[in-house]
């Protein structure tokens, strides 16, 4: 068994890269990984318990939304906050009762039942579009837009699939009781969100470790806390561990860096457990059953629901209608449509799997078409802008104190008025220090007589105050040189 997990975890890893190579969301990878080894094909693993893999699926989850929100800067979100949160609320909401609609007239489903599938695959997934637009430098406004949706619209579609099953179970409260319910796990996620970020913040500062591993368990423990808490106040602990990842995420506080690379890593490792047990939880044989309908379904989503959705949400903002066109594109499914269509089965709604089946097929039909077609998209409408040059090696400051100083990476751009300008010729404050430059791959040592090029990338030591005013002084535009009447 041991022998087993270990060529999983090798195998998946190597599938990132092919992914990577093919432009496939890594879901379909760690998926088709789950499902050659189970049951169906080469039956190394018999699994079949949705209720096992709920519970396991909630706690994986809330790591990786935690990482989504901690990712995001301030400056991004501020920037198409209006937009992607509307997407991300609204947007779903709309994309459900198109959606739920469409299946109950389609297939004469029941109007909850139809619900209920329409609000699990309602949202968008973070982790393809993440790797979509790293991948292909789409222009920023888009990116931007895309990534926080995905990374926000989580919340929504559970809160949607919680409600509509409870209904379909009978344990639904009155409507006024559930619209309130509904404010307070919005309101109460984001209030117990903030609480947390502080209270975190606070212990960070206070705990004064000489062991960065230590300052990695604090943090699994600020996140299991803040979900923890979130649901013992009847609040929706996904918003909660978003909120709160957005803020730490954004502020400064001691051994930053180490925790950031160490939350990729539990981050990585969790969305390749978690796709691979979705995947040993299908039974490919059944898709006989249900592919037309699954086929139907993706249609009425991908040409019908999403666009019309993301056509009224952007009414209030100024996209263009090849900018709200790829937006429309750019709903791909993953693996929150997956979990949540275990949800289903484990209350008893979803006995015959045809809830989680067509999820799961559909879910793999939206990754296969609009996960490889999106960056071509972008292409064709021009919205590709030039890659940024990255750096095959990393400088960092590694401290376990709170510290205004930190290393910073500028890129120099092709447009500076510095290239060629010698680093004693940059005239910069007496904290300011360039440490190491990345030319062609390589390190080279600075000196004052080392030349600026276009693309080094620059690791600056600095208070964190002043990296704005070095940047922009980098990155100076050459002057217009006027043209001869």
């Amino acid at each position: 068994m041991t022998l087993l997990i270990s060529f999983l975890i090798i195998l998946a890893i190597i599938s990132t890269k092919l992914s990577s190579k093919f432009g496939l969301p890594l879901l379909i990878g760690f998926i088709l990984i789950g499902v050659v080894v189970g049951s169906d094909v080469l039956n190394f693993f018999y699994f079949d318990n949705a209720d096992l893999t709920k519970r396991v699926a909630d706690i994986l989850l809330i790591f990786i939304i935690f990482d989504g929100g901690f990712r995001i800067t301030k400056k991004a979100f501020t920037s198409v906050a209006g937009p992607s949160l509307t997407l991300a609320t609204f947007g779903v909401a709309l994309t459900a009762g198109i959606l739920g609609l469409a299946i109950h007239f389609i297939f004469n489903f029941d109007l909850v039942y139809s619900l209920v599938i329409s609000s699990i695959i309602s949202s968008t997934d973070a982790a393809a579009v993440f790797m979509i637009t790293k991948a292909n430098p789409i222009k920023k406004n888009l990116a931007t837009t895309l990534n926080i949706e995905s990374a926000a619209n989580d919340p929504m579609a559970i809160i949607l699939t919680i409600t509509f099953i409870q209904i379909a179970t009978g344990s639904f409260s009155s409507p006024f009781l559930a619209i309130i319910k509904l404010l307070w796990q919005f309101a109460g996620g984001v209030l117990v969100g903030y609480v947390c970020f502080r209270v975190s913040h606070f212990m960070f500062d206070r705990l004064n470790s000489d062991s960065r591993g230590d300052y990695s368990v604090l943090l699994i423990g600020c996140i299991l806390l803040t979900y923890g808490l979130s649901d013992l106040l009847g609040a929706n602990g996904i918003i909660s561990v978003f909120f709160m990842g957005y803020w730490l995420g954004n502020s400064q506080f001691p051994a930053k860096r180490y925790v950031t690379s160490f939350l990729e890593s539990i981050s990585t490792i969790f969305n390749m457990a978690l796709f691979i047990m979705l995947g040993l939880l299908a039974f490919p044989h059944r898709f006989v059953n249900i592919w037309k309908d699954a086929l139907i379904i993706v249609a009425v989503m991908m040409f019908v629901a999403r666009p019309f959705a993301v056509l009224i949400s952007t009414i209030p903002f100024k996209y263009s209608l090849k900018e709200k066109t790829f937006l429309m594109w750019g709903g791909i499914k993953g693996a929150v449509p997956i979990v949540l269509a275990t949800y289903p089965m484990a209350a008893g709604i979803d006995s015959n799997g045809f809830i989680f089946d067509t999820i799961f097929f559909a879910v793999f039909l939206s990754c296969l078409i609009q996960g490889m077609t999106l960056a071509p998209l972008s292409k064709l409408f021009k919205f590709t802008e030039k890659r940024k040059v990255d750096s095959p090696h990393t400088v960092e400051l590694h401290s376990l104190k709170s510290s205004e100083i930190d290393m910073f990476e500028v890129t120099v751009d092709e447009k500076s008025a510095n290239i060629d300008k010698k680093i004693s010729e940059l005239n910069f404050d007496k904290d300011v220090l360039i440490s190491s430059i990345v030319r062609d791959g390589q390190i080279i040592f600075p000196k004052g007589d080392t030349k600026l090029k276009e693309n080094d990338i620059l690791y600056i030591l600095t208070h964190s105050s002043k990296i704005k005013e070095v940047k922009k002084s980098i990155n100076v535009t050459k002057p217009a040189i006027a043209s001869e009447g």
